[in-house]
């Protein structure tokens, strides 16, 4: 009787073969099965993280301290940048909205409060006078003792047509004063313009008492309930003119802003009234509410 044989080396290698196969398939489920898990982990905890940089009283805290929270760490943190733009975002916008109130607040007090003064809302006030050519009627006498005339000559009749540069928006013009129309700053300026030339025909004795030193003033006062006028600038500058000069030139100007109210009236005098030249480019008056 034959002993029974045993598997053939081809069956054993194949059998061999199978159970690498399977155990390899077993190692690759398996590890997909943990891969898989952990992944599904890592999206639960970043998408829990990501919703967590943009909720909760942590969010609250790093905008109240946007400005101390840089820091080499967090820079490199992207939910930290993500916060920090979004917060700069967030504050600039509640800037913005905060300015835009204040200016509404701001043009409903102010035309709040030019209601109740009884003033119309502001609207453009601005004059130009500039000299008239014929000097000599410009200038009103000189009267010092009379009341409500300040000092020097008052320049009367300043051109306030539309001819050449002059001009009127929303100001009146009486007797050489501009009445202000409406309480507020305004800007106030005023040029003279002081000229001497000799001619052969004056007296001998005018032209020396003009050739002596003289000082050239020009006054701006404003004109109000009170019983004389109130100066509000002075400009001044004392000249001597030689013998030998045919002529001498000099021009006085001066500005600044003062506050006026409706009614108030303002009006320019001089000195030596009889060497002013009231030419229109040289010799000018103005204001302009601010």
């Amino acid at each position: 009787m034959l002993p029974a044989a045993g598997p053939s080396p081809a069956q054993t290698c194949g059998a061999v073969l199978v159970a690498a196969v399977l155990l390899q398939s077993v190692c690759v489920a398996v590890t997909f099965l943990y891969f898989t898990n952990e992944l599904k982990q890592l999206r639960d905890t970043y998408s829990k993280s990501g919703v967590a940089c943009l909720t909760g009283e942590e969010m609250g805290n790093f905008l109240q301290n946007l400005d101390l929270a840089e820091s080499e760490d967090g820079e490199a943190d992207p939910c930290w940048q993500v916060k920090w733009h979004l917060g700069k975002l967030i504050k600039k916008m509640m800037a913005r909205s905060y300015e835009e109130n204040i200016s509404a607040v701001n043009g409903e007090r102010a035309l709040t409060l030019a209601h109740a003064d009884g003033q119309p809302p502001a609207t453009r006030i601005a004059a130009h006078l500039t000299g008239n050519s014929n000097r000599r009627s410009s200038l009103s006498p000189r009267i010092d003792s009379l009341p409500r005339r300040g000092n020097g000559q008052k320049i009367s009749n300043w051109e306030s047509s539309r001819k050449g540069h002059s001009f009127l928006y929303n100001v009146e013009l009486r007797n050489g004063e501009l009445v202000i129309p409406q309480t507020g700053f305004y800007y106030i300026y005023s040029q003279t313009y002081f000229r001497f030339r000799e001619n052969e025909n004056e007296d001998s004795g005018l032209l020396a008492q003009i050739r002596n030193p003289k000082q050239l003033v020009q006054y701006v006062y404003k004109l109000t309930n009170y019983p004389e006028p109130i100066l509000l600038m002075k400009s001044a500058r004392t000249s001597c003119w030689s013998k030998k000069a045919e002529y001498g030139l000099y021009s006085i100007y001066q500005g600044g802003v003062f506050q006026l109210k409706r009614e108030d009236r303002i009006f320019v005098s001089v000195s030596n009234g009889d060497i002013v030249d009231m030419d229109k480019e040289a010799s000018f008056f103005g204001a302009f509410m601010i």
